[in-house]
């Protein structure tokens, strides 16, 4: 069953206004795309829409937040992070205020507005910018809870999401835990761990399924935090099925593949593969083409966790491999 990320999102909105008092939410003209609209329905004192001028709005969610008010800046991804990137590095992330920005239309899945409105290089620009926690939802029954853990972390928060509907992974959103650094197991597995942000997770699923007709037991893990990542279930996973497969709507360099890439080569080296758009822009279509144009789907994510199992099995035969 699919379910509406930013209908999503507006419904959080409001439940985090009646239960965050003094949040403020900014915007720069899209508040009917965020769904913020809701929010400045019921509590129009505490929004602020400032127009199409995204880095004049980071500027005002900064200025809010010295006084020790709780800020969310909503916008789409690409103008959530690519076009006020100075200010967010200056105003924001510097001085460690609490400014949540809250990012729809993150991805290709963005889908007919093309290339430049489709954010492919959001994650590595938040994960570059010292002291910022990097946040993805998997589908829309974990918004709500993911927008808390936002507000309740100290300092200035990333939090990402799709545009394009999702397959719904956590039915009762009551009883959804999202807590900052820790990811979370959605199937055991001991041959290869797949690891998916945002509408990848559920790919990932479905490419477990596929496996598990082959014999092989995956593992699936949603990263959710892509900074700071789970180190512990990632040592996990490298020790306990040698393999691991990341999979996102993002360029391959400076992501999630990136950020395990990296830890995995400091900590515990282990065959490794990336679904991703490798190294190019999107285009204009229909969400769905696009994200099998680009291999984002459970298909190709079978094909890498093969891959990946295949160079394990190698590296534990081969005499000169590194023990």
């Amino acid at each position: 069953m699919l379910g509406n990320y930013r209908d999503a999102l507006g419904k959080a909105f409001v439940q985090i206004g009646q239960e965050f008092q003094d949040v403020v939410i900014v915007t720069a003209d899209v508040s009917k795309s965020t769904q913020s609209i809701r929010f400045k329905e019921l509590f129009p004192e505490r929004f602020f829409s400032v127009g199409i001028a995204e880095q004049n709005a980071v500027g005002v969610a900064a200025g809010l937040a010295t006084f020790g008010i709780p800020v969310i800046y909503t916008a789409y991804a690409m103008f959530a992070t690519a076009k006020p990137f100075e200010q967010v590095r200056n105003m924001v992330a510097y001085p460690r205020l609490n400014v949540k920005i809250v990012a729809t239309h993150g991805g290709v899945n963005v889908g007919e507005d093309g290339v430049t409105h489709q954010a492919i290089e959001d994650i590595a620009i938040m994960r570059s910018i010292p002291g910022m926690t990097v946040m993805a939802v998997a589908d829309p029954g974990e918004v709500a809870a993911a927008l808390r853990a936002a507000l309740r972390h100290e300092g200035p928060v990333y939090l990402r999401l799709p545009r394009a509907a999702g397959e719904i992974i956590h039915q009762d959103e009551s009883r959804v835990t999202f807590t900052v650094g820790k990811a979370e197991t959605l199937r055991e597995g001991k041959d290869v761990t797949l690891i998916g942000v945002g509408l990848l997770v559920s790919e990932c699923l479905k490419a477990a399924e596929t496996l598990a007709a082959e014999g092989i037991q995956a593992r699936v893990l949603n990263a959710r935090t892509v900074k700071p990542l789970d180190e512990e279930a990632l040592l996990a996973a490298a020790h306990e099925t040698g393999g691991i497969v990341t999979a996102e709507d993002h360029n391959c360099m400076g992501g999630l593949g990136g950020a395990v890439a990296e830890f995995l080569v400091r900590r515990h080296p282990a065959p490794m593969e990336q679904v991703a758009l490798m190294d190019v822009f999107g285009r204009s279509g229909e969400a769905r083409l696009l994200m099998k144009k680009f291999g984002l789907t459970a298909f190709d994510i079978c094909r890498k966790a093969r891959t990946v199992m295949q160079r394990s099995r190698e590296g534990r035969t081969d005499p000169h491999a590194d023990g």
